[in-house]
């Protein structure tokens, strides 16, 4: 016989009032045990002997009941985890209190640390075996019923569920992803909690800008009254705020991203809410100015300074792979695992993304350099042949823009420590709170920037006095010394620099270097003399260039004997070239040669590739010369004074006139005819027509009459009577009649 689920099975036992069996279902009130679960403290941050004692004997009453706890069998155990409220307040305060791996802590005492190893695996081990609703064949609750006990019992809800992830997620990611999957596959009802909880969590964020002085209270907020004080931004706000703020900043970031990590199913439910452009708005308004007024701390705790500053470090990156792992669920997956019909939608979405981002500069940088956007954009290029090439090219372009006066060798280089890595979860198997966050100080970034960084560059004068200055002014104590080794290990980078010396994680080389170190000078290893350049340099008189000089040629003051007229006087110069300027006084034609001279003269033919193409043409042969030029442009005329007068030439001349002049006159342009001719055109065509139709018009004028109170003549009546009687033969007289026509036919209706 097939066992029964723990949900339906009936047990008999004895009723202990009365002694007779009675039959009870086994999730009954009347199974639990009756046992009292003490809440969970933290360890004391100091390591006070009375409060470590505290809290070491609160942590054993803690641990030894869960441990009775998991070994209860399958129905007690639910029995006591569905109707024993004080083991759901255990549970939750050790939600609750438990330091996160990124909280700050002393190195707590070696006991301390056993027993919360030791109670970190208790915690996990009841949390997965209630997330289980099938131990074996014959211990198991059905699925249905399952959903229903968890979630009517709130046994799981989504804070407890973050929690979790951000907790025992490092090193127990496989059974976490089981457990976390198992809860929302039995009940779905939890996936309708985390759209609930959206608008909560996109809350958050507005907080922070709002408690940092970046965001006012909203739009539909009242304005702020004259008396109330604005609020301080990052800069201004005191330390310890600003530790808060930064601490609380690192907690949602560090939770968000291990929730997603372990339930990716759940960035379909955060996208609904447009979470990836609220994210990227957030991390544009508030990264830079927490990381500036960090920075401009100068005479502050430089120790907390590192701390915070690592914490921020954190939170950004996480913040970064928050939204890859959002985009990389709803699109980029989906376009690999489905078929080329199906990923458009996929594609819009990534596009539609980008799209609303393209604003935030400095989002887009950060991303760009853990995440190249071009690779993500190759990938869907590859995977449809229908991408709109016009949208990711403007979106390239967008990123690339981004970029503009910003050194992306040096960001790229820059990316934040593995030590992040270290700061986001609890293994089970090892305590929370095994001392402080353990980073290693003196590891090195491996970068491949290719020959460009194997070459690198040198900088000196005021430049490297500028360097120097940016990190002495944030940090004063250093030495100038120290410093400048610094810039020179880390290829004068001073963000960098000032990065590795907050975070603690300087070379071994510069760890080991006094801070205080000051700058020595050193000598230029190129002497003055060697390293002068002028125009006379290396000249026959350059005795830095030359061991020997001819001194003959050398004289001090004037020269004896030299005045000004003999220096005029001398023609030495004027008769060594007289020579060479009589040759260029003659023009040899032609030059007779001597037999045996042909050879020297051949050297000096003129031979300049003459282009003989038009040599056939005779060019200006056929030309009128200059006397019949003037002849042909105009026929030689006597002058009318001149002339002698014929008699009778007159007459013909002005005739001839009178003839040229009614030739050349204009004619008429009948394309615009006369309006008066087209009326009287179009009248006759009219009559014409009246004509054809057998109607013969009377135009009478005797209609018109004598003017009113004169009284009418005959022909003036008769005329009006005659008109009278047939005025429905034409005009629109006879509307009656066509009006009785179509309702005989039956197209008005009566």
């Amino acid at each position: 016989m097939p066992a029964l689920p723990l949900d339906q099975l009936q047990i008999t036992h004895k009723d202990l009032k009365t002694g007779k069996l009675r039959t009870s279902p086994a999730l009954h009130p009347e199974q639990k045990a009756d046992r009292y679960f003490v809440l969970y403290k933290p360890p004391p941050k100091d390591n006070i002997p009375a409060l470590v004692e505290e809290y070491l004997e609160r942590a054993t009453f803690v641990a030894n009941d869960l441990d009775w706890l998991l070994a209860l069998p399958h129905d007690k155990f639910w029995c006591q985890v569905i109707f024993d409220e004080t083991l759901q307040k255990c549970l939750d305060s050790y939600l609750h209190y438990v330091p996160r791996k990124f909280d700050e802590w002393v190195a707590p005492a070696p006991e301390v640390v056993d027993m919360q190893k030791r109670l970190h695996r208790s915690v996990f081990l009841t949390f997965l075996r209630m997330s289980t609703h099938k131990e074996s064949k014959d211990h198991f609750i059905s699925p249905s019923a399952f959903g229903e006990i968890l979630y009517n019992n709130f046994l799981f809800d989504i804070p407890k569920i973050l929690d979790l992830c951000v907790l025992f997620g490092k090193g127990n990611s496989p059974l976490l992803k089981k457990m976390i999957g198992n809860i929302f596959t039995q009940q779905p009802s939890y996936y309708n909690d985390l759209d609930a909880t959206m608008p909560t969590i996109l809350q958050v964020f507005s907080n922070i800008l709002q408690h940092s002085g970046l965001q006012g209270d909203g739009a539909s907020a009242t304005p702020q009254k004259l008396e109330e004080r604005g609020r301080l931004t990052p800069s201004d706000m005191p330390l310890l705020e600003l530790k808060d703020i930064v601490l609380y900043l690192c907690d949602i970031c560090t939770t968000l991203w291990a929730f997603l990590d372990i339930f990716p199913l759940a960035c379909q439910t955060f996208q609904k809410h447009d979470f990836c452009y609220r994210l990227a708005s957030f991390y544009e308004i508030a990264i830079p100015e927490l990381e500036s007024a960090i920075k401009k701390r100068r005479l502050e705790d430089s120790k907390l300074l590192g701390d915070l500053w690592r914490r921020l470090s954190h939170s950004r990156k996480k913040l970064l792979e928050i939204f890859h792992t959002i985009l990389n669920e709803i699109c980029l997956l989906p376009v690999l695992e489905s078929s080329c019909d199906s990923i458009q939608g996929f594609i819009e979405e990534f596009l539609q993304i980008f799209s609303s981002l393209l604003q935030e500069k400095r989002f887009l940088r950060d991303y760009d350099v853990l995440f190249p956007v071009a690779d993500d954009v190759s990938l869907l290029q590859q995977a449809s042949s229908v991408l709109d090439e016009t949208r990711t090219a403007y979106i390239l372009q967008a990123v690339e823009s981004a970029w503009e006066g910003v050194d992306r060798r040096k960001a790229t280089g820059a990316k934040d420590p593995p030590v992040a890595e270290d700061l986001n979860g609890v293994v089970a198997t090892a305590g929370p709170v095994s001392g402080p966050a353990s980073h290693p100080e003196n590891s090195e970034r491996v970068k491949c920037l290719g020959a460009a960084a194997a070459l690198g560059h040198t900088v000196c004068g005021v430049e490297l006095d500028s360097l120097i200055s940016q990190v002495k002014d944030l940090l004063p104590d250093l030495g100038e010394g120290f410093i400048l080794a610094c810039l020179e290990h880390y290829d004068y980078d001073p963000e960098q620099v000032i990065n590795n010396i907050l975070e603690e994680r300087l070379a071994p080389a510069l760890s080991q270097l006094d801070r205080s170190l000051d700058r020595q000078l050193k000598p230029d290893p190129t002497p003055l003399l060697t390293s002068r350049h002028n125009v006379f340099q290396n000249d026959e008189f350059d005795v830095f260039s030359r061991d020997s000089v001819d001194l003959s040629r050398v004289h001090k003051g004037r020269r004896k004997g030299e005045s000004t007229r003999s220096l005029l006087n001398d023609k030495r110069e004027v008769v060594a070239q007289r020579q060479r300027y009589e040759q260029y006084s003659v023009v040899v034609e032609e030059v007779p040669l001597q037999p045996g001279e042909g050879l020297c003269y051949r050297g000096d033919d003129y031979e300049d590739e003459y282009d003989d193409t038009y040599d056939g043409n005779q060019v200006g042969a056929n030309d009128a010369d200059s006397d019949d030029e003037l002849i042909s442009c105009r026929p030689f005329t006597i002058p009318q004074v001149l002339r002698t007068k014929v008699p009778g030439e007159g007459q013909e001349e002005d005739d001839e006139e009178e003839d040229e002049a009614e030739e050349e006159a204009p004619k008429p342009d009948h394309f615009v005819q006369d309006p008066a001719v087209l009326r009287e055109k179009a009248e006759a065509r009219r009559m014409a027509f009246l004509a054809r139709k057998g109607y013969r018009h009377d135009s009478s004028p005797a209609v018109a009459g004598s003017p009113r109170g004169h009284g009418q003549s005959r022909e003036t009546t008769q005329e009006r009577r005659k008109k009278e009687a047939n005025k429905s033969t034409r005009a629109n007289h006879n509307r009656r009649t066509m009006a009785d026509r179509k309702r005989n036919k039956g197209m008005i209706p009566s």
